[in-house]
Protein backbone atom coordinates (compact mmCIF):
# COMPACT_ATOMS: atom_id res chain seq x y z
CA UNK A 1 0.00 0.00 0.00
CA UNK A 2 1.48 3.56 -1.31
CA UNK A 3 0.85 6.70 0.67
CA UNK A 4 1.63 6.04 3.62
CA UNK A 5 4.77 8.36 4.11
CA UNK A 6 4.23 12.24 4.06
CA UNK A 7 7.35 14.86 3.97
CA UNK A 8 10.68 15.68 2.05
CA UNK A 9 13.42 16.18 4.89
CA UNK A 10 11.28 15.77 8.36
CA UNK A 11 9.08 12.41 6.77
CA UNK A 12 6.71 10.37 8.44
CA UNK A 13 5.37 6.64 7.83
CA UNK A 14 2.80 5.88 9.76
CA UNK A 15 1.39 1.68 9.85
CA UNK A 16 -1.09 -0.49 11.76
CA UNK A 17 -4.80 -0.93 11.66
CA UNK A 18 -7.59 -0.12 14.09
CA UNK A 19 -7.88 -3.47 15.56
CA UNK A 20 -4.49 -5.18 14.41
CA UNK A 21 -2.00 -5.34 17.08
CA UNK A 22 -0.65 -1.93 17.54
CA UNK A 23 -0.43 1.03 15.38
CA UNK A 24 2.93 3.37 15.10
CA UNK A 25 4.81 5.84 12.92
CA UNK A 26 8.48 6.13 12.10
CA UNK A 27 10.26 9.72 12.05
CA UNK A 28 12.97 10.19 9.93
CA UNK A 29 15.20 13.33 9.92
CA UNK A 30 14.49 14.49 13.44
CA UNK A 31 17.97 16.62 14.08
CA UNK A 32 20.22 14.75 16.65
CA UNK A 33 20.03 16.48 20.33
CA UNK A 34 16.65 16.70 20.87
CA UNK A 35 15.40 16.15 24.20
CA UNK A 36 12.89 13.84 24.24
CA UNK A 37 10.96 10.98 26.27
CA UNK A 38 7.56 9.13 26.11
CA UNK A 39 5.80 12.19 27.79
CA UNK A 40 6.68 14.16 25.54
CA UNK A 41 4.56 12.19 22.78
CA UNK A 42 2.21 10.59 25.67
CA UNK A 43 0.96 14.41 26.26
CA UNK A 44 -0.27 14.53 22.67
CA UNK A 45 -1.50 11.22 22.15
CA UNK A 46 -3.74 12.13 25.68
CA UNK A 47 -5.69 15.08 23.77
CA UNK A 48 -6.72 12.54 20.73
CA UNK A 49 -7.19 9.35 23.00
CA UNK A 50 -10.88 8.44 23.16
CA UNK A 51 -13.18 7.97 26.15
CA UNK A 52 -12.29 11.33 27.57
CA UNK A 53 -15.71 12.72 27.37
CA UNK A 54 -19.33 11.39 26.78
CA UNK A 55 -18.93 13.02 23.24
CA UNK A 56 -16.35 10.83 21.96
CA UNK A 57 -16.23 6.81 21.21
CA UNK A 58 -16.56 5.06 24.33
CA UNK A 59 -13.91 2.69 23.64
CA UNK A 60 -11.36 2.67 26.35
CA UNK A 61 -7.72 2.68 25.50
CA UNK A 62 -4.79 4.45 26.94
CA UNK A 63 -3.12 4.91 23.50
CA UNK A 64 0.58 4.44 25.85
CA UNK A 65 3.43 4.94 23.51
CA UNK A 66 6.50 3.79 23.55
CA UNK A 67 9.60 4.88 21.85
CA UNK A 68 11.78 1.50 20.15
CA UNK A 69 14.55 3.51 18.26
CA UNK A 70 16.30 7.00 17.94
CA UNK A 71 16.55 7.84 21.53
CA UNK A 72 19.59 7.30 23.81
CA UNK A 73 19.72 8.73 27.35
CA UNK A 74 16.84 11.32 26.86
CA UNK A 75 18.31 12.77 23.44
CA UNK A 76 17.40 12.35 20.03
CA UNK A 77 20.35 10.26 17.72
CA UNK A 78 19.47 11.56 14.51
CA UNK A 79 18.27 8.29 13.63
CA UNK A 80 15.03 7.33 12.80
CA UNK A 81 12.44 7.26 16.18
CA UNK A 82 9.86 4.22 15.64
CA UNK A 83 6.98 4.63 17.85
CA UNK A 84 4.40 2.14 19.06
CA UNK A 85 1.06 1.89 20.22
CA UNK A 86 -0.61 -0.82 21.68
CA UNK A 87 -4.43 -1.89 20.99
CA UNK A 88 -6.04 -3.27 23.65
CA UNK A 89 -9.70 -2.60 23.80
CA UNK A 90 -11.28 -3.95 20.46
CA UNK A 91 -13.92 -5.20 19.89
CA UNK A 92 -13.71 -6.96 16.33
CA UNK A 93 -16.93 -8.67 16.74
CA UNK A 94 -19.01 -5.47 16.54
CA UNK A 95 -18.05 -5.47 12.87
CA UNK A 96 -18.38 -8.59 12.04
CA UNK A 97 -21.62 -7.97 10.41
CA UNK A 98 -19.93 -4.82 7.78
CA UNK A 99 -18.08 -7.75 6.21
CA UNK A 100 -20.61 -8.76 3.95
CA UNK A 101 -21.83 -5.02 3.06
CA UNK A 102 -20.72 -1.13 2.53
CA UNK A 103 -21.49 1.19 5.06
CA UNK A 104 -22.63 4.47 3.84
CA UNK A 105 -19.80 7.68 4.32
CA UNK A 106 -17.22 4.93 4.70
CA UNK A 107 -14.41 3.86 2.83
CA UNK A 108 -15.50 -0.11 2.65
CA UNK A 109 -16.55 0.41 -0.79
CA UNK A 110 -13.31 2.00 -2.39
CA UNK A 111 -11.14 -0.19 -0.41
CA UNK A 112 -12.82 -3.16 -1.92
CA UNK A 113 -12.67 -1.80 -5.40
CA UNK A 114 -8.75 -1.14 -5.02
CA UNK A 115 -7.54 -3.99 -3.24
CA UNK A 116 -10.13 -6.94 -4.01
CA UNK A 117 -9.92 -7.34 -0.17
CA UNK A 118 -10.09 -5.13 3.65
CA UNK A 119 -9.88 -5.37 6.71
CA UNK A 120 -13.16 -4.41 8.01
CA UNK A 121 -12.29 -4.54 12.20
CA UNK A 122 -13.28 -0.89 12.30
CA UNK A 123 -12.19 -0.21 8.83
CA UNK A 124 -8.53 -1.11 9.53
CA UNK A 125 -6.40 1.08 8.10
CA UNK A 126 -9.34 3.96 7.66
CA UNK A 127 -9.90 4.52 10.85
CA UNK A 128 -9.82 7.19 13.19
CA UNK A 129 -6.63 5.41 14.73
CA UNK A 130 -4.90 5.87 12.40
CA UNK A 131 -4.15 9.22 13.28
CA UNK A 132 -2.18 7.88 16.47
CA UNK A 133 0.82 8.21 14.18
CA UNK A 134 0.85 10.89 12.95
CA UNK A 135 -0.24 12.59 16.63
CA UNK A 136 3.19 11.08 18.29
CA UNK A 137 5.17 12.52 15.03
CA UNK A 138 3.31 16.05 15.49
CA UNK A 139 4.68 15.60 18.95
CA UNK A 140 8.07 15.43 18.02
CA UNK A 141 7.60 18.36 15.62
CA UNK A 142 6.11 20.83 17.48
CA UNK A 143 8.59 20.28 20.23
CA UNK A 144 11.07 21.01 17.62
CA UNK A 145 9.51 24.45 16.29
CA UNK A 146 8.82 25.17 20.05
CA UNK A 147 12.27 25.53 20.99
CA UNK A 148 12.36 28.04 17.73
CA UNK A 149 9.61 30.04 19.26
CA UNK A 150 7.30 28.75 16.43
CA UNK A 151 3.78 27.96 18.46
CA UNK A 152 0.15 26.31 17.52
CA UNK A 153 -2.92 27.69 18.54
CA UNK A 154 -5.84 25.21 17.88
CA UNK A 155 -9.00 24.93 18.96
CA UNK A 156 -12.75 23.52 17.50
CA UNK A 157 -14.35 26.59 15.41
CA UNK A 158 -17.93 25.28 15.14
CA UNK A 159 -19.74 22.25 15.49
CA UNK A 160 -22.66 21.78 13.07
CA UNK A 161 -24.34 25.16 12.73
CA UNK A 162 -22.66 26.29 16.28
CA UNK A 163 -19.70 28.54 15.68
CA UNK A 164 -17.89 30.29 18.11
CA UNK A 165 -18.21 34.12 18.57
CA UNK A 166 -14.39 35.66 18.18
CA UNK A 167 -15.69 38.55 19.85
CA UNK A 168 -15.88 36.24 23.00
CA UNK A 169 -12.28 34.31 22.40
CA UNK A 170 -11.03 32.75 25.63
CA UNK A 171 -8.13 30.56 24.42
CA UNK A 172 -8.50 29.88 28.51
CA UNK A 173 -11.47 28.24 27.37
CA UNK A 174 -10.38 25.44 24.98
CA UNK A 175 -9.19 23.32 27.49
CA UNK A 176 -12.09 23.93 30.06
CA UNK A 177 -14.37 22.14 28.17
CA UNK A 178 -14.60 18.87 26.13
CA UNK A 179 -15.09 19.99 22.96
CA UNK A 180 -11.98 22.83 23.22
CA UNK A 181 -14.12 25.66 21.82
CA UNK A 182 -12.10 28.59 23.24
CA UNK A 183 -16.41 30.66 23.82
CA UNK A 184 -18.01 29.04 26.80
CA UNK A 185 -21.14 30.13 25.37
CA UNK A 186 -20.92 28.40 22.10
CA UNK A 187 -19.46 24.85 23.59
CA UNK A 188 -22.68 24.86 26.17
CA UNK A 189 -25.20 25.21 22.83
CA UNK A 190 -22.94 22.84 21.02
CA UNK A 191 -23.31 20.68 23.72
CA UNK A 192 -27.04 20.43 24.10
CA UNK A 193 -26.94 19.99 19.76
CA UNK A 194 -24.64 16.45 20.38
CA UNK A 195 -26.81 15.32 23.16
CA UNK A 196 -30.02 15.65 21.07
CA UNK A 197 -28.03 13.71 18.09
CA UNK A 198 -26.98 11.28 20.51
CA UNK A 199 -30.53 10.51 21.40
CA UNK A 200 -31.51 10.80 17.66
CA UNK A 201 -28.56 8.33 16.85
CA UNK A 202 -27.39 10.91 14.66
CA UNK A 203 -23.75 12.92 14.08
CA UNK A 204 -22.59 15.69 12.77
CA UNK A 205 -19.34 17.50 11.52
CA UNK A 206 -17.74 20.76 12.06
CA UNK A 207 -14.73 22.44 11.92
CA UNK A 208 -10.90 23.11 13.48
CA UNK A 209 -8.91 26.50 13.35
CA UNK A 210 -5.14 26.29 13.86
CA UNK A 211 -2.98 29.73 14.14
CA UNK A 212 1.11 29.11 14.03
CA UNK A 213 2.50 32.36 15.27
CA UNK A 214 6.32 32.64 15.51
CA UNK A 215 6.84 32.00 11.68
CA UNK A 216 10.13 33.70 10.31
CA UNK A 217 9.53 35.04 6.60
CA UNK A 218 10.69 33.19 3.49
CA UNK A 219 9.87 29.38 4.04
CA UNK A 220 7.77 27.59 1.84
CA UNK A 221 8.92 26.56 -1.93
CA UNK A 222 6.96 28.43 -4.43
CA UNK A 223 5.43 26.14 -7.30
CA UNK A 224 4.19 22.81 -6.33
CA UNK A 225 5.25 22.72 -2.82
CA UNK A 226 3.83 26.67 -1.75
CA UNK A 227 3.62 26.60 2.20
CA UNK A 228 -0.38 26.61 1.75
CA UNK A 229 -0.52 24.28 -0.55
CA UNK A 230 1.53 21.47 1.45
CA UNK A 231 -0.32 22.66 4.59
CA UNK A 232 -3.62 21.99 2.65
CA UNK A 233 -2.20 18.67 1.69
CA UNK A 234 -1.46 17.77 4.64
CA UNK A 235 -4.69 18.66 6.21
CA UNK A 236 -6.73 17.26 3.86
CA UNK A 237 -5.20 13.95 4.03
CA UNK A 238 -6.81 13.73 7.51
CA UNK A 239 -9.76 11.13 7.21
CA UNK A 240 -13.07 13.34 7.32
CA UNK A 241 -11.63 16.51 5.69
CA UNK A 242 -13.48 17.26 3.44
CA UNK A 243 -11.91 21.17 2.58
CA UNK A 244 -9.11 23.39 3.98
CA UNK A 245 -8.50 27.45 3.89
CA UNK A 246 -5.80 29.55 4.54
CA UNK A 247 -6.46 33.26 5.95
CA UNK A 248 -9.91 34.46 4.64
CA UNK A 249 -10.00 31.85 2.35
CA UNK A 250 -13.74 31.68 0.23
CA UNK A 251 -14.44 34.82 2.20
CA UNK A 252 -11.60 36.22 -0.38
CA UNK A 253 -13.68 35.44 -3.22
CA UNK A 254 -16.29 37.97 -2.68
CA UNK A 255 -13.56 40.74 -1.86
CA UNK A 256 -12.33 43.47 -4.36
CA UNK A 257 -8.87 44.31 -4.57
CA UNK A 258 -8.34 46.80 -2.64
CA UNK A 259 -10.45 44.95 0.72
CA UNK A 260 -8.28 41.76 0.13
CA UNK A 261 -4.78 43.02 -0.21
CA UNK A 262 -2.83 43.40 3.13
CA UNK A 263 -1.05 46.88 3.01
CA UNK A 264 2.60 46.84 4.31
CA UNK A 265 4.19 49.25 6.89
CA UNK A 266 7.49 49.49 8.54
CA UNK A 267 7.35 48.97 12.34
CA UNK A 268 10.36 48.50 14.74
CA UNK A 269 12.63 48.40 11.47
CA UNK A 270 10.48 45.48 10.00
CA UNK A 271 8.80 45.45 7.09
CA UNK A 272 5.00 44.39 8.43
CA UNK A 273 1.26 43.97 7.23
CA UNK A 274 -1.62 45.86 8.52
CA UNK A 275 -3.77 42.98 8.63
CA UNK A 276 -3.68 39.14 7.41
CA UNK A 277 -5.88 38.46 5.23
CA UNK A 278 -3.74 36.19 3.35
CA UNK A 279 -3.41 34.10 6.30
CA UNK A 280 0.73 34.50 6.37
CA UNK A 281 1.37 33.31 2.88
CA UNK A 282 2.36 35.82 -0.19
CA UNK A 283 3.44 33.49 -3.19
CA UNK A 284 3.07 30.36 -1.61
CA UNK A 285 6.06 31.68 1.17
CA UNK A 286 5.69 32.79 4.64
CA UNK A 287 5.56 36.37 5.20
CA UNK A 288 6.47 36.29 9.04
CA UNK A 289 2.80 36.95 10.34
CA UNK A 290 0.73 34.21 11.94
CA UNK A 291 -0.59 31.53 9.08
CA UNK A 292 -3.69 30.83 9.83
CA UNK A 293 -6.16 27.62 8.49
CA UNK A 294 -9.28 26.18 8.83
CA UNK A 295 -10.50 22.71 8.29
CA UNK A 296 -13.44 21.44 7.61
CA UNK A 297 -14.86 17.83 8.57
CA UNK A 298 -17.62 15.93 7.70
CA UNK A 299 -20.28 13.96 10.22
CA UNK A 300 -19.28 11.37 11.41
CA UNK A 301 -20.64 8.60 9.00
CA UNK A 302 -21.76 5.45 11.75
CA UNK A 303 -24.62 6.12 12.75
CA UNK A 304 -26.90 4.13 14.98
CA UNK A 305 -29.99 5.50 12.66
CA UNK A 306 -31.15 3.14 9.72
CA UNK A 307 -29.69 4.02 6.15
CA UNK A 308 -29.73 2.41 2.96
CA UNK A 309 -26.62 0.57 1.43
CA UNK A 310 -25.81 -2.38 -0.98
CA UNK A 311 -24.18 -5.61 0.12
CA UNK A 312 -21.35 -7.36 -1.88
CA UNK A 313 -24.00 -9.92 -3.26
CA UNK A 314 -25.43 -6.70 -5.02
CA UNK A 315 -28.57 -6.82 -2.99
CA UNK A 316 -30.63 -3.58 -1.81
CA UNK A 317 -30.44 -3.43 2.07
CA UNK A 318 -30.63 -1.35 5.37
CA UNK A 319 -28.48 -1.41 8.17
CA UNK A 320 -28.27 0.04 12.01
CA UNK A 321 -24.88 0.30 12.44
CA UNK A 322 -23.16 -1.20 16.06
CA UNK A 323 -20.38 -0.38 17.70
CA UNK A 324 -18.75 2.69 19.77
CA UNK A 325 -18.74 5.88 17.52
CA UNK A 326 -18.15 9.73 18.04
CA UNK A 327 -20.76 11.88 17.41
CA UNK A 328 -18.59 14.20 16.53
CA UNK A 329 -15.05 13.79 15.45
CA UNK A 330 -14.02 17.25 15.20
CA UNK A 331 -12.78 18.07 19.34
CA UNK A 332 -10.59 14.57 18.75
CA UNK A 333 -9.01 16.17 15.67
CA UNK A 334 -8.04 19.09 16.88
CA UNK A 335 -4.86 17.84 18.06
CA UNK A 336 -4.64 15.58 14.92
CA UNK A 337 -5.02 19.22 12.66
CA UNK A 338 -2.09 20.75 14.62
CA UNK A 339 -0.11 17.83 14.57
CA UNK A 340 -0.30 17.58 10.57
CA UNK A 341 0.58 21.57 10.76
CA UNK A 342 3.39 20.96 12.68
CA UNK A 343 4.81 17.88 10.55
CA UNK A 344 4.39 20.04 7.13
CA UNK A 345 6.54 23.21 9.15
CA UNK A 346 8.94 21.20 10.29
CA UNK A 347 9.81 19.81 6.81
CA UNK A 348 9.48 22.66 5.21
CA UNK A 349 12.03 25.04 7.93
CA UNK A 350 14.13 21.80 6.84
CA UNK A 351 14.00 22.09 3.31
CA UNK A 352 14.39 25.50 3.30
CA UNK A 353 18.38 25.19 4.49
CA UNK A 354 19.69 25.10 1.00
CA UNK A 355 17.48 27.80 -0.48
CA UNK A 356 20.23 29.94 0.31
CA UNK A 357 24.20 30.43 0.18
CA UNK A 358 24.52 32.22 2.99
CA UNK A 359 22.56 29.91 5.15
CA UNK A 360 25.40 26.84 3.90
CA UNK A 361 28.30 29.71 4.92
CA UNK A 362 26.46 29.64 8.51
CA UNK A 363 26.70 26.08 9.14
CA UNK A 364 29.97 25.19 7.43
CA UNK A 365 32.21 27.84 7.19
Amino acid sequence: MAGSTFGTEFKITTWGESHGKALGVIVDGCPSGLELNESDIQAFLDRRRPGRSKYATARSESDEVTILSGVFEGLTTGTPISLIVYNKDQHSSDYSEIASYYRPGHADYTFDEKFGFRDYRGGGRSSGRETIGRVAAGAIAAKILNSLNINFLCYTASIGDISIDHDRFDASQINSNPLYMPDASAADRAALYLDELKASGNSTGGSVECRISGMPSGIGEPVFDKIDAELAKAVMSIGAVKAVEIGDGIRSSSLTGIDNNDFFEMKNGCVTKMSNHSGGTLGGISDGSDILLRAYFKPTPSVSASQNTVNKSGENISVNIKGRHDPVIVPRAVVVVESMAAVTIADLLMRNLSSRMDNLKKIYL
